[in-house]
Order: structure tokens, then sequence, then C-alpha cells
């Protein structure tokens, strides 16, 4: 029996994270089988059983599924888990950020995940404009949710560096889901001044959709939306893995290697790989009882900047 996943503060909002989380979008598609539906169950299941306590969902995953099946396992666990939602992107496929929207959502996820309070609540990739405290509305709304109870902390779901400081500049957010990984690391520059201001950070895509784990090759056929990669970029991808995995120390396996890579960052309180069998959840979750180097995570760091910087990978 391992010992439990170590724990971080969530900055200063007083909660407590396992270093790694889990990803909830692959949890639950439309029309999953039985076979489906249980092997989510066992993914769960294998999270808590390690000691993972964060769960990222969305009203948009799955069209809801994802949350009611979060609820049907943790609703008797409620006090001892962190469960981050998002609104922005409906249950039902609609798109709206209005004001209004905000409690309708929130209270359409508290219903699918059996609980009365949210701990965190993100904006779910809003336009830029949206992060401007001193113009958009949304954030009075929020602390009232806070303030109600409803909610913890309240914060986005974001991309890029300009737009995280734009969200920690402006608004009182306390959470910031950020996408970041070995082939994305734009947003660093801003981690450390969020961090200073007290917010969360939250890694989202640590293992670029699953590349950075070495599954894939340039001649792989994807159906999902990773088939948006034209061939040039799935051999620019193949390259640079090649090269990534050439710092990686002998032993560690490239799942490990990257998450860790995302976990040596400042102010990262939690990554959220996702996974498609209790089994890959397990083998992610390992990667929390061990570090990289700090001249491997300098070396990943360079292979960004000589490499990826100049001409981003399209992700």
């Amino acid at each position: 029996m391992h010992d439990p996943l170590p724990r971080r503060p969530f900055g200063d909002t007083g909660l407590e994270v396992s270093a790694i989380g889990l990803g909830c979008w692959q949890l639950a598609r439309a029309g999953w089988s039985t076979a489906e539906r249980d092997e989510a169950l066992a993914i769960v299941h294998a999270a808590l059983d390690v000691g993972c306590n964060f769960f990222d969902t969305a009203p948009g995953y799955g069209g809801g599924h994802s949350e009611e099946l979060l609820g049907e396992v943790l609703s008797p666990l409620r006090r001892d888990v962190v469960i981050c939602s998002k609104f922005g992107h409906s249950a039902r496929g609609e798109t709206d950020f209005g004001v209004t929207a905000i409690r309708p959502s929130v209270e359409e996820s508290l219903r699918r995940l059996r609980t009365d309070y949210l701990d965190i609540v993100l904006l779910h990739n809003p336009p830029l404009g949206l992060l401007d405290g001193r113009t958009a509305l949304q954030y009075d709304e929020l602390e009232k949710l806070r303030d109600e109870g409803l909610i913890r902390a309240y914060g986005a779901s974001l991309d890029w560096r300009n737009e995280l400081d734009l969200l920690r500049e402006t608004t009182a957010s306390r959470a910031a889901e950020m996408l970041f990984n070995v082939f994305h690391q734009e947003p660093l520059p801003a981690f450390v001044a969020a961090r200073d201001r007290g917010m969360g950070l939250v890694v989202k895509v640590p293992l670029d959709s699953g590349w950075l784990a070495g599954r894939y090759g340039p001649d792989h056929g994807f159906t999902d939306m990773r088939r948006r990669w034209t061939p040039a970029v799935r051999a620019r991808r193949a390259v640079l893995l090649a090269k990534f995995a050439a710092l990686v120390p002998d032993g560690t396996p490239l799942t490990q290697a990257a998450l860790q890579f995302a976990l040596a960052q400042p102010g990262v309180s939690t990554v959220i790989p996702g996974a498609r069998s209790a089994a890959q959840a397990r083998d992610n979750f390992a990667a929390a009882r061990g570090r990289l180097a700090p001249e491997v995570v300098r070396a990943i760091a360079d292979l960004w900047a000589t490499e990826i910087a100049g001409d981003p990978v399209p992700w």
C-alpha cells in the first residue's frame, strides 16, 4: 500500500489538493456503453484509492454525465474531496457566459454532483474581454455565490500568459486552470505573480493529449479532436518527443516525467491528466511520488525555449 498522494495548498483559499488530480473529461461521452460506464467508475475509485482528492469536471463533459458519475461516487465523501466545475458551456451544448446564466449553471451542476456547494467554479475558456474584472460583471455574481456558500473559490480556465495576467490583475479570482506542458510553456512567466497573489493553479493537458506519454507516432490516425493535427504537425511532434525523451532519466516513464515537469513549476497546486482506464490512472498518480532533478527541469525548459517558443506547436 503506497502512502497517500502528497497534498499542496490551493493558493490562499484554505483548500489542500492532491498534487495530481483527475481530469474528468474522458469519464463520460454520449452513447457510452455499460462497459465504458464501469471503467469510468473504476477510474474514479482508483483515484480515491491512492488518495486523489481533486476532481475537475464541467457541465459540457459528456452532456453532464461526467458530473453525474462523480456525484454518484463522491457524494458520500463530499467533505473529503475538492470538486472543480465550470460554466459557459452547458450540458445541452449551448455557450452562454452571460451574468444571468451563472447561477442556473451552478445550480444544475450542484444537482448533478449531488452536493450543496462547489469548491471551485471556473469560466470555461471565455473570451478575453470577460477576464477583465474592470468591465465584466460576472465576478460580482461569483462573489455573491461565494458569500452565499454555494462556491468557495472562482476563476477561469485559460490557455495563455496574457489571459492569466489579466485575470490576476483585475479580479479577486483565486483559481486558474492553465494549459501547460512540455510543448506549451508560454504561460509559465505568469505563474509566480499568480502564486504571490494567492491563486491556486491547476495544470490542464499536462500530457499534450497523450502525446507526451509516447503513445502516438507521426502516422497515427486520430478520430477525435486531435484529427485537426496535420501530418506535418504530427511529424514535428514526433521529433520533439524524441528530444524530450532524450532528456528523461533512464527508468522514468515519459508520462511521469511530463507530469513531474509540470509539478516542478512555481505555484502549481495540482495537475489533472485524464485517463481511459484505471490502470492508466494509477500510472499517472505514480508520478506524484517522484521528482525530476533541477537540471532536468531546466533542460526541458530549454528545449521549449530553443525549439518551440519561436514557432509554437499547434494544439
